[in-house]
């Protein structure tokens, strides 16, 4: 007699880097699998919607090809040819090259490396506690949201705004620089919802014809890296035909004269010819936010990915201050909560182990760093050894060409803590196997919402898979580091920070599911004045203290317009670069997450990349023909998309497909640069000027 599998619901967050963190309703088979995994109606950010590619989580976590076991290389670096070990060699092996690597060079000639490929806080973070601990060089992460955050907080003084959720209410939500229906889809759920039951239109702020903007009502097409030119022009019609609300100005913001009088040559006929959006589009848009008071800007990261982009974004928050939506419900703005979370990480990051004379080496300047840059390094020795966990950098961080020589070194000792057997996990001496999001125990908080959550372990790892934890266990052990936080559990950690947080144990926080954090309406809307020391919202801006934690300033911040501008820092296109290219997200990846499910596969495809009919007849391009994109930094081949949803002389790759999908091996981020941006540091993903021929023309 057949008997039926036995099916639990168990909660969960989403681990991704990505701003939902959605609530996941997630069936448990039997104890031992999953099966379907379902955004959850109990919390209200997420309302019941997940992607699709973690409603398929099934397909990842029981994936064939999962790394199950240690493994050391047999063959020469990136050969693939690896074999069985045990956990004591594997731990034993690292433990006795770092020594080696310290003994010869110093400590920090080790340099951990990780980032976001879980937002657990415990997972993620427990990394640095090893670093502090033995004074290993530490990390600075940059490849994500660090321009985008400063842009926010110099107007704001804070990072956090208005309740997502009120775009529900609103009527008119503005979203723009991301493109929520591949990246945040419960962006799409509220939004829709106000369209639904108010009437509300939907603006999209965008650099091509995404899938986000042709749901909209309203499509603003820009040029890269020219939101700056248009969120002036629109603040110059609302000063000029009546629109900007005079006693809120005066009230909350510290300069509206000096602002009104520097717009007045920020026309739209200058911002057109910049940005590439007619004048008329930019009139009806100023007038449609300057009649409607519940105007809700949603901002995203691709303010982040711009060489400009501090300023940009800075710029864009500018506008529903001069109008003075954030009065009202459903009006304001929102790009992320990291001001309210006020997480004590202390002991899971050993902070009181920090010696600050420990050098901090740039994430994204990783194929400098390894190739030798004195710049780079800081003025100090080598990187000689190597424990990456929880990201990608051979196929995610820009500048490939050098990251690919950094790790073909033989002198350079690298371990891989992954869950498939990615891109870096090939070029490296050791291949740990590690465990998936519901098979520990883990922190979490939504920096698109206002939920923190535990997320607990749901089944047993499959093999030999060890979570970063125990990893970080077992190397503490064998490399003599101290301190309370290797003798924790996962648990223990989750429990001891929230006490140290303020949020109570982690008994409370598991009987909550989902605890909002959201501060009330008054807070949230700066109604008793923004964060600054003044109470004022900053039109001016001194970007050499902006009121955010610093890796210090970097790169021309003493060029940063003090007001909003256009600040024509972007790296232009010229003769020999004629095109601007963006590697926007694409819907079935997450950065390299998801690269391996089948599913995923399917819907991406091979590497494409997007170019206007007009200038591909230029060039003699045919629809599906291969390219060679290329500049000072490198080359790599794709598919031509001919798509007339850009402005003529822009390309879009939609990203991150593993190298290996594209034409002879060269992944997309041949052509990114590692500059840092100002003021405090990032990549700038979507800031490239390219050439473009066909592939049989490339050499």
């Amino acid at each position: 007699m057949n008997q039926h599998a036995k099916v639990d619901i168990r909660h969960s967050t989403c681990p991704h880097d990505c701003p939902s963190a959605c609530a996941l309703d997630v069936e448990v088979i039997d104890g031992r699998s999953i099966g379907r995994v379902r955004g959850s109606k109990q919390q209200t950010y997420t309302a019941g919607v997940v992607c699709a590619k973690v409603a398929r989580y099934a397909e990842r976590i029981h994936h064939a090809e999962r790394l199950m076991y240690p493994l050391r290389r047999t063959g020469p670096k990136g050969s693939g040819q690896f074999a069985r070990i045990s956990w004591d060699e594997a731990l034993d092996e690292i433990a006795a090259r770092f020594d080696a690597a310290e003994r010869e060079f110093g400590a920090q000639s080790v340099w951990p490396y990780y980032y976001a490929g879980t937002m657990g806080l415990v997972m993620r973070d427990g990394l640095n506690r090893l670093s502090h601990v033995k004074k290993y060089s530490r990390f600075y992460g940059t490849i994500c949201a660090t321009i985008a955050r400063i842009g926010f907080a110099a107007g704001t003084g804070k990072i956090a705004g208005v309740d997502p959720r009120e775009m529900g209410v609103s009527d008119l939500v503005v979203i723009w620089g991301t493109n929520p229906v591949n990246t945040q889809v419960n962006v799409m759920t509220h939004a829709s919802r106000a369209r639904k039951e108010r009437g509300a239109k939907i603006a999209a702020v965008d650099v091509y014809n995404n899938e986000t903007m042709k749901q909209a009502d309203i499509k603003i097409l820009l040029r890269p890296g020219t939101d700056g030119a248009f969120a002036c022009a629109v603040m110059h019609v609302l000063f000029r035909e009546g629109f900007a609300d005079r006693d809120y100005l005066a009230r909350y913001t510290d300069c509206p004269d000096e602002l009104e009088a520097h717009l007045k040559t920020r026309t739209p006929e200058w911002a057109s010819a910049i940005s590439g959006v007619p004048v008329e589009e930019i009139e009806a848009f100023a007038r449609l936010v300057g009649t409607t008071k519940r105007s809700f800007f949603r901002l995203g990261y691709g303010f982040t990915r711009s060489r400009n982009g501090a300023a940009q974004m800075h710029a864009a928050t500018c506008i529903p201050a001069v109008t003075g939506a954030w009065q009202y419900e459903g009006g304001g703005a929102f790009f992320n909560n990291a001001g309210i979370w006020r997480f004590d990480e202390s002991i899971i990051e050993g902070h009181d182990a920090i010696d600050p004379s420990t050098r901090v080496l740039d994430q994204s300047k990783i194929g400098r760093i390894l190739t030798g840059d004195a710049e780079a390094l800081r003025g100090g020795g080598p990187v000689k050894a190597m424990l990456i966990q929880n990201t990608n950098p051979m196929t995610v961080a820009p500048e490939q060409a050098l990251v690919r020589q950094g790790f073909a070194r033989e002198d350079l000792f690298v371990a891989v803590h992954e869950q498939f057997m990615t891109e870096t996990a090939q070029m490296a001496d050791i291949v740990l196997p590690a465990t998936m999001f519901m098979e520990h125990d883990d922190l979490y908080y939504g920096g698109g919402h206002q939920h923190i959550s535990v997320g607990p372990k749901l089944i047993d790892p499959p093999g030999e898979c060890r979570s970063n934890h125990e990893v970080m266990q077992g190397l503490g052990r064998r490399l003599n580091a101290v301190h309370p936080g290797f003798d924790m559990t996962p648990r223990q950690l989750i429990d001891a920070t929230l006490k140290k947080s303020g949020h109570g144990d982690i008994e409370a926080l598991e009987a909550d599911l989902w605890r909002d954090l959201q501060p009330d309406f008054r807070t949230s809307h700066y109604l008793d004045g923004f964060a600054h020391a003044d109470k004022k919202f900053h039109f001016k801006v001194d970007w050499g203290k902006v009121p955010v934690g610093t890796g210090g300033l970097m790169g021309a911040w003493d060029k940063m317009p003090s007001l909003p501008d256009h600040w024509r820092i972007i790296e232009e296109a010229d003769a020999q670069h004629p095109f601007r290219l963006a590697t926007s997200p694409s819907r079935s990846f997450l950065n390299t997450s998801f690269n391996e499910t089948p599913s995923s596969q399917a819907r991406e495809g091979a590497p494409t990349v997007m170019i206007h009919p007009d200038d591909a007849a230029a060039l003699s391009i045919a629809d599906g023909e291969a390219v060679t994109l290329g500049n000072m930094r490198g080359e790599t081949t794709l598919t031509a998309k001919l798509f007339d949803g850009v402005r003529r002389g822009v390309l879009i790759a939609e990203s991150i497909h593993p190298n290996k999908s594209h034409i002879g091996g060269r992944g997309i981020n041949m052509l990114t640069g590692a500059e840092a941006v100002a003021p405090l540091g990032g990549a700038a993903f979507h800031d490239n000027k390219v050439w473009i021929r066909k592939a049989s023309a490339a050499g």
